[in-house]
């Protein structure tokens, strides 16, 4: 499996070290050169880009099977933040349209107004029935325990690498 993560800081790179650990290769955005070093450290490709603009991560989505959007924590005005839950998530979403992306990880908790992360689940939830796209939903409060944040997001990854079920005969 290749990872995308959009988001997370400190939280994104423990889970870029964990999946990792698990064999999986992983790719992570940040928005200048700085993030470099730490993302490389924690054995995860680095790709500059941001999510204000989408077009700097169109290809970042290559390969990639799941795409992690872990902007519950997003610092900003909410002018800043709120598209990033919006129509900057809805376009990202638009890109994963055959590709081979999975499933969509979305951080529904944090210090974003929970407005705002609501519209977010909404954008998830429309990508899901206009274009068949699965998610998980993190609602483990990524200020909180990192362990349970982390052993949430895992259970998501593994929900969707397994895929829908089907019963033979139905």
């Amino acid at each position: 499996m290749r990872a995308l993560i959009v988001g997370g800081g400190c939280r994104g790179l423990e889970l870029a070290r964990a999946l990792g650990d698990e064999g999986h290769a992983v790719r992570v955005v940040t928005r200048t050169e700085a993030g470099r070093e730490a993302i490389e450290a924690a054995g995860a490709e680095c790709w500059i880009g941001t999510p204000d603009v989408i077009g700097t991560l169109r290809y970042a989505l290559d390969n990639v099977t799941l795409l992690f959007w872990l902007l519950g924590t997003a610092s900003g005005s909410r002018e800043e933040v709120a598209p990033l839950h919006g129509s900057r998530l809805r376009m990202m979403l638009e890109k994963t349209t055959d590709t081979t992306v999975r499933g969509v990880v979305y951080e529904a908790a944090g210090t974003v107004p929970e407005d705002v992360l609501e519209a977010g689940v909404a954008e998830m939830e429309l990508a899901r029935e206009s274009n068949e796209i699965p998610f998980a939903l993190v609602s483990a409060d990524p200020r909180g325990s990192r362990d349970a944040w982390l052993a949430e997001v895992q259970e998501a990854v593994a929900e969707l690498l397994a895929g829908p079920r089907r019963v033979a005969g139905g």
